[in-house]
């Protein structure tokens, strides 16, 4: 972190009291991609809210939130993890397995007005960091078009991921 951002902001773990402004702050991202119509906002985040309570009481959420150091209680950005746990795998040279500890980089936003001044850089980095001393197996994202070049800045790589889009979706819904 460059010691401008770290003079300036600061940088905490999330707790069960921040879902609301996690799901929050989930609802502006989906809004912001165009993903999810108005018509849905509330629910959207009132389950996302209550979802979030639940996976970081069970420690499967971990999320670090910035503020600027003079107004500690205004959160201006945030980042997460979503833990999940999989099957061993092998590891990408095949010389020895994964466990299957992955996690799933989610709920990256900053408020408008503090955008482009690298505070999604910065929680990437601590969340890059932390995954290390973790020692996860795997770190992936879904990128936005918009954030895709911080993503790859940060060696995050394109994968052979796929999903299903068929006619008939899995969800019945």
């Amino acid at each position: 972190m460059n010691a401008e951002i770290a003079d300036k902001f600061h940088v905490r773990l999330a707790t069960i009291d921040d879902a609301d402004i996690i799901a929050w702050h989930r609802v502006r991202m989906f809004q912001d991609m165009g993903d999810l119509q108005p018509h849905l906002l509330e629910a959207f985040r009132m389950k996302s809210c209550e979802q979030l309570r639940e996976v970081i009481a069970r420690g499967e959420y971990v999320g670090w939130l910035t503020s600027l150091k003079v107004a500690p209680d205004t959160v201006i950005a945030g980042a997460g993890v979503h833990l999940r746990r999989v099957l061993p795998h092998p590891a990408e040279n095949g010389a020895a397995f994964a466990e299957g500890r992955h996690a799933v980089v989610v709920n990256v936003f900053t408020e408008p007005e503090w955008r482009r001044q690298g505070l999604a850089a910065m929680l990437l980095n601590r969340i890059i960091h932390w995954a290390r001393e973790q020692n996860l197996d795997e770190l992936i994202l879904h990128s936005s078009t918009e954030g895709r070049w911080l993503y790859e800045r940060l060696g995050f790589v394109p994968t052979t991921e796929m999903r299903f889009a068929g006619r008939h979706s899995v969800s019945k819904k």
